[in-house]
């Protein structure tokens, strides 16, 4: 199969609205290998231009995800189509927050200006006010003098994070430490993701002393006020796969309450815990759950949870995504 080709085929699954949503899904992630490759390849500005058609969809949790993918892909290239969709007032919050998210992950400069407007912006929607204030802080960290001076531990995980971790020093925090700083609410949100991905390293590989104490650390996040912050913490369990989050992600998916976004990202999160017992029946009580984000989340979880027990090689269709591809921030 020659690389158009291969382009092509992905791209007109990934946006066919006839097509089955895990199947979109897949095709979506192996797009977003195709669209990281570094050098570039004569496939991967087409990717990025494939990822971007599939902003037409109705579906607000796909459209979620091309923007998390576009921004994982490390290309300016991304760069116009995730300010159209922070733009469009119209266009879903979650997916706005999370074309927000992927300019921090881009470290884009020349939309500071933007994400300032819409972090300043008392009408505009809290979460992607957030998200707005923790992307300009992370393009500013980026390209910060301090940054080059900050030792940071090496992660487990290739993803490019709404923050980096806490920058290591002589005296290491402790995770009550970490989980104080995490918990602060008078403290800047940029500081508290710095805490938070700090306690997942921490929590990986799961064999370490600290991964159940760093897992139950992160926990308490659940009960924060931010909706954002929340569904950031069901991010980082999707991650880590770690068998002791099941309990909370659980109580989150099955509170009625709950934003969209945050019961979305912890049903994708125990998706990814798919080989556990008793998982996938708890994710099949929601697969007509009143929430469409929610109901759609159950069948790429079930997806997953598929996958993780086959054992395949990489969940995607045609060459291989990223670990934990589909859990987005």
């Amino acid at each position: 199969m020659g690389d158009d080709t291969t382009v092509f085929e992905l791209r007109k699954v990934l946006i066919s609205e006839q097509a089955p949503l895990a199947k979109r899904f897949r095709a979506l992630f192996s797009l977003k290998h195709l669209a990281a490759q570094t050098p570039a390849t004569p496939e991967t500005f087409p990717a990025i231009e494939a990822i971007a058609a599939a902003f037409s969809s109705p579906s607000a949790l796909l459209k979620h995800e091309l923007a998390y993918c576009l921004g994982q892909s490390g290309k300016d290239e991304a760069v116009p189509y995730l300010r159209t969709v922070i733009e469009d007032r119209q266009e879903d919050a979650m997916c706005r927050h999370e074309a927000a998210e992927a300019l921090g992950a881009l470290g884009d400069q020349s939309s500071l200006e933007l994400l300032r407007q819409r972090r300043d912006d008392a009408t505009e929607e809290e979460v992607v006010r957030e998200t707005c204030e923790i992307a300009i802080e992370r393009i500013e960290w980026e390209h910060s003098p301090a940054r080059i001076d900050e030792r940071l531990k090496q992660s487990d995980f290739a993803s490019i994070d709404p923050a980096p971790p806490l920058a290591e020093t002589a005296s290491q925090p402790s995770i009550s430490d970490l989980q104080q700083t995490l918990l602060d609410a008078s403290l800047p949100l940029f500081m508290r993701y710095r805490a938070m991905f700090a306690l997942r390293d921490l929590a990986s590989p799961p064999s370490l002393p600290t991964a159940v104490p760093a897992v139950q650390a992160l926990a308490h996040g659940f009960r924060d006020t931010s909706a954002l912050f929340r569904h950031e913490i069901a991010f980082v369990f999707g991650q880590l796969s770690h068998p002791a989050s099941i309990p909370s992600l659980i109580e989150t998916l099955s509170n009625p309450t709950e934003a969209s976004m945050v019961r979305h990202e912890a049903a994708e999160a125990l998706g990814s815990l798919g080989e556990e017992e008793g998982v996938e029946d708890v994710l099949k009580k929601f697969i007509n759950d009143p929430e469409q984000v929610v109901r759609d989340s159950i069948v790429v979880a079930l997806d997953m949870a598929q996958f993780e027990r086959t054992g395949e090689a990489e969940y995607a269709t045609i060459i291989p995504a990223p670990h934990q591809a589909v859990a987005a921030a």
